[in-house]
């Protein structure tokens, strides 16, 4: 990863942010013209199914706006238990319905409104490892209870690359090919949710993507946020995972929206990532420089990492337009301006696949 030496900046002299800090999030669920293009091909209502989580809101958002690009007004209906991050009114001051509920309920979800088209974002990491009947309810159960329910729509439901082995970086990360072989009771539940839809899939003919995301980040949560938070504490950052993918969240889920048109019986996975392997400890030192502090680091690089190669999906919807560069310029700046964060690391840096 080549060093940019150039600090973009305020007139104050801090790191510049893409906009106003109270408008993130609107700004970030901004759909790029492809978004619109593709989507309006898709017949609503549309249902978003566990979106009180990191791209719930986002995801809501660009899909309300794409429609309206398009000439339609078709609902956008969110549903989650809102327990996390977001509460309804924020979906509801967007023009987005917002229905609490629980998705392992399934006299609920049988209730819940037809749609066509479906968006899957519901699922459970952390706090796990000691809980492996709340992974085996929410990662596998109740993804077979959802995706029966909508068996007659097209549906994309998100996963993860977590449910690839670790490969060489000089790999180029696994592809769509590469054999499912995760570590770690949490990776394998991730891989039993994609079973679930799989199962569906086979019985009903329901076209189905699943979206592997390897990793979505922005200025509140993500890997980059998580080195960017140790090095301006000055704390030392953990080399054991040495090697990381990542995508802007905005680009990931235009990506995420156009793979409508790829989904397929049986299901069709699709890699959803940036288009560089990258070095952990140089993000570190380059969010030292545009941070101004000193890097310390622990441990050493393993020979292997959580990587994939999203060379498939680019080829069809280009490459993600956020540069590295960019997202470390943004994350540190939101850091500098005394941004809120979410509070939740990704613990990207283990490596047994338990949280």
């Amino acid at each position: 990863m080549p060093v940019n030496t150039e600090r973009p900046t305020t007139a104050a002299g801090r790191l510049a942010l893409p906009c106003e800090m109270a408008q993130v999030d609107d700004w970030l669920g901004e759909p790029a013209a492809g978004v619109v293009a593709r989507l309006v091909r898709h017949p609503g209502p549309f249902v978003v199914l566990g979106a009180g989580g990191k791209l719930g809101l986002h995801l809501c958002v660009m899909l309300k706006r794409a429609l309206a690009a398009g000439g339609r007004d078709d609902a956008v209906i969110a549903i989650s238990r809102f327990r996390t991050l977001r509460d309804r009114g924020e979906f509801a001051r967007r023009g987005i319905e917002a229905r609490s509920g629980d998705l392992t309920d399934a006299a609920l979800v049988s209730a819940l409104p037809e749609a066509p088209t479906v968006f899957f974002l519901a699922g459970v990491k952390f706090g796990t490892a000691s809980q492996p009947e709340l992974l085996a309810a929410i990662n596998e159960r109740m993804p077979q209870i959802v995706a029966e329910r909508y068996r007659r729509s097209r549906i994309i439901a998100l996963s993860t690359g977590c449910v690839y082995p670790f490969v060489a970086p000089e790999s180029g990360g696994a592809t769509e090919e590469t054999p499912p072989a995760p570590p770690g009771a949490y990776a394998r539940s991730c891989l039993q949710r994609e079973r679930a839809f799989q199962e569906v899939s086979a019985r009903w003919g329901t076209p189905v993507a699943l979206i592997r995301l390897n990793y979505a980040v922005e200025f509140r949560y993500g890997v980059l946020l998580d080195i960017a938070e140790k090095v301006w504490r000055r704390e030392p950052v953990d080399l054991a995972m040495g090697h990381v993918n990542v995508i802007w969240q905005r680009d990931a889920l235009a990506q995420v929206i156009q793979s409508l048109e790829l989904a397929g019986s049986p299901p069709v996975p699709v890699n959803i990532t940036g288009p560089e392997i990258l070095s952990v400890r140089a993000i570190a030192r380059r969010l030292g420089e545009l941070l101004g502090v000193p890097v310390q680091f622990r441990g050493t690089e393993a020979p292997t990492a959580w990587l994939s190669n999203s060379r498939r999906a680019r080829s069809r919807f280009g490459d993600p337009p956020t540069s590295l560069e960019t997202m470390l310029t943004w994350v540190a700046a939101w850091l500098q301006h005394g941004g809120e964060v979410w509070g939740k690391p990704t613990g990207f840096e283990r490596r047994d696949g338990n949280y």
